[in-house]
């Protein structure tokens, strides 16, 4: 029986990164004036993720998106092709209008737990090192996005949990607990 496919860069196992990795480019799918996004720096909760906004590889059940902070991310090539996808979105999604391919994701509310962070794809870079993803959220989104029927969640899953990407139906604990504290600090709740 064939393995059930989340992402092509993990379906034949998460690749280790490197210790010290300093970052690279993503660079689009055109074939002609690709859109460039230089990272200067590696990514961090880099995961597999089953939302219904974030852009996935044709195939693709999950796309694979991680974080780093935004004054480390900049457009180097044919930024003119960039073109936020839903305006009213909580993540401003920067599209290449040749390709669609998502180049970075920012958050403009001050307020928002995430603030600072940009959210990118590590698998349109060439350059090796990038951390691994760890863990796979929104697990359960890939049912209204056509990815998955309900009685094949157990499948899913499995296959996650055999990736060694822990499925959660939300995001993963340290993220949750750092929106929660972010929340509590604006309530007043916990000292700043």
């Amino acid at each position: 029986m064939a393995k059930l496919k989340i992402h092509p860069s993990v379906d034949d196992g998460v690749k280790p990164g490197t210790k010290g990795f300093k970052g690279g480019t993503l660079t689009c799918k055109c074939s002609s004036n690709p859109v460039t996004v230089t990272l200067a720096s590696d990514v961090a909760f880099n995961h597999a993720c089953g939302c219904s906004k974030c852009w996935k590889p044709a195939g693709a059940v999950f796309s694979v998106v991680a974080v780093l902070p935004r004054d480390k991310v900049s457009v180097t090539a044919n930024g003119n092709k960039l073109k936020i996808v839903d305006a009213t979105a909580t993540i401003q999604r920067h599209a290449c209008t040749g390709c669609g391919v998502h180049m970075y994701g920012r958050i403009e509310k001050k307020d928002h737990p995430f603030y600072g962070f940009d959210f990118v794809h590590p698998e349109l870079s060439r350059d090796k090192g990038w951390a691994a993803p760890e863990f796979a959220a929104f697990v359960s989104s890939i049912i209204e996005t056509g990815g998955a029927k309900p009685g094949e969640m157990g499948a899913v899953r499995a296959r996650l949990k055999e990736l060694k990407l822990e499925p959660y139906d939300c995001l993963n604990p340290a993220l949750m607990d750092m929106i929660s504290t972010h929340v509590a600090k604006q309530k007043g709740v916990l000292a700043a």
